[in-house]
């Protein structure tokens, strides 16, 4: 409880008696001071402004709904000069000017800077009625938030902070702006805060507004946003699910940069500045500790499908990835499904790891034997079967390997046949193929049927040349050629 100023002594005496009589400068009035509080009273708290000279709140702006005084000595809190006599080293402060009386108190507010309480009555088309010291006033819809307020009933019958724009008719018409004072506020925060916003730093805030891509956070009076892909290491997780607008955070500062121009201001008219934070930073990296190998049978869960391929959770915030060519031709595997699975390959520094079926009958926590792939070289000719058409060409399947690294694709253009024939029935799936290797490389096979044609008729054209003895009497061109032409009867 606060405690009360000595029986017998009046308040100004006690004021008179807190105060020294030093001097060093002069406070104006609307000056916005940082002050340490010295001494809590029943009717006053008092403060000390410069280490020299004290000054006074009234209590009454400093008490809660319970009527209870919500500072306490040694505390530092802010507050306006709503009235300074250096003579006689007296000064009054103030959260805001207060319970203001009448259109001379707003004068003075005004002309000071210093905000005004105010109780908003109403809403009209443009805006929201205020009462304030016993005068009728007006704040533009506008002029209530630093960003647009969808649903401004909520605020009728809240007593709050307005800073007094215009005064006419003799205060017939008085124009209030809350905006003003937000972002003021913004600014002197973002200039207290802006040393700590540093890329590596960890800071607290709350969220403000969570979307798809990521979230936002106030830092105090200025806006970061944590992206999607760093919220947490479990991709799958919607922003919306691990966050809640007004929930407090700590977060890392990834990145900070001047915002193009083109953004305009922050969210509460703050410096253009664009500020990538981070969760993710600060969480524990799952791969750490994480028992995995090539060849060990495990469960995981289907947690998102692509057309190349479903990635699977196989630990906390840990996938694999399943390719299409490792599924039976034709099963598709939905969201959600449970699915045994073995890791084939598994790339700790990249944080990858590429999963296949695991074979049937094999139990979870068990191993197989990942048979090394085979290998196809350049310029060698393989067999294989058509697998699937595209617009720009076919797969096949090499005979001996399976999976993804035994799929080569012939370019419409490498099938040899004229432009224009449809290849779905010149090669239905299904078709055994002959194809020249044209290229390898990146998990990729490059083939070619017109190639491993032209390969196969040099062969035969070799092997002829090769079956002709040449005599060591040449005679004429028409002499060879009867000779060979004999030697294909003898043959037949």
């Amino acid at each position: 409880m606060p405690s009360d100023p000595p029986s017998g002594e009046s308040f100004a005496a006690l004021f008179e008696q807190q105060a020294t009589p030093a001097r060093s400068r002069s406070f104006k009035v609307g000056q916005k001071l940082d002050v340490l509080v010295v001494q809590v009273g029943r009717d006053a708290v008092f403060v000390e402004l410069d280490g020299k000279r004290q000054g006074f709140l009234e209590a009454d702006e400093l008490r809660d709904d319970q009527g209870e005084i919500t500072v306490k000595a040694g505390e530092r809190i802010t507050a306006h000069v709503l009235e300074a006599n250096d003579a006689q080293g007296m000064f009054r402060l103030g959260r805001s000017f207060g319970k203001t009386s009448g259109v001379d108190g707003l004068e003075r507010a005004k002309a000071a800077g210093v905000p005004v309480e105010g109780k908003i009555t109403g809403l009209n088309k443009g805006g929201a009625e205020v009462e304030v010291g016993g005068v009728r006033a007006f704040c533009p819809m506008g002029q209530l938030d630093t960003k647009f307020v969808q649903d401004a009933t909520s605020l009728v019958g809240q007593t709050l902070s307005f800073l007094v724009h215009e005064i006419k008719d003799g205060g017939k018409s008085v124009v209030l702006s809350r905006r003003a004072i937000l972002e003021r506020d913004a600014q002197e925060a973002f200039g207290k805060i802006q040393a700590t916003i540093v890329v590596g730093a960890t800071l607290r805030g709350t969220v403000t507004s969570v979307r798809d891509f990521g979230a936002f956070v106030d830092l105090g009076g200025i806006e970061g946003m944590i992206p999607r892909s760093e919220i947490g290491h479990d991709r799958s997780v919607a922003v919306a699910d691990a966050l809640r607008p007004g929930e407090a955070v700590e977060v890392l500062v990834r990145e900070v940069k001047d915002a193009p121009p083109a953004e305009g201001k922050g969210r509460r008219g703050g410096p253009q500045l664009k500020i990538t934070l981070s969760l993710k930073a600060l969480m524990a990296d799952p791969w750490e500790g994480l028992q995995l190998s090539e060849g060990l049978v495990i469960e995981g869960t289907v947690v998102r499908t692509q057309p190349f391929g479903a990635f699977v959770r196989i630990a906390p915030a840990v996938e694999g990835l399943l390719h299409v060519s490792e599924t039976p031709k034709g099963q598709e595997i939905a969201e959600g499904t449970t699915i045994r699975v073995v890791v084939k390959k598994l790339d700790r520094g990249a944080k990858k790891i590429s999963l296949g079926v695991a074979p049937e009958g094999a139990e979870a926590g068990s191993r197989v034997e990942i048979k090394a792939p085979n290998v196809v070289r350049v310029n060698s000719v393989v067999t294989g079967v058509v697998e699937k058409h595209e617009a720009f060409g076919l797969f096949v399947t090499i005979d001996g390997m399976s999976g993804r690294g035994g799929r080569g694709l012939v370019p419409n253009v490498e099938t040899g046949m004229p432009r224009g024939t449809d290849l779905r029935k010149a090669f239905p799936e299904g078709t055994k193929v002959s194809a020249k290797v044209l290229e390898t490389g990146d998990g990729k096979i490059r083939l070619s049927f017109r190639a491993a044609k032209d390969a196969e008729e040099r062969a035969q054209y070799e092997e002829a040349r090769a079956s002709v003895k040449i005599p060591t009497s040449l005679g004429t061109f028409g002499d060879l050629l009867k000779k060979a032409a004999n030697a294909d009867k003898k043959k037949k």
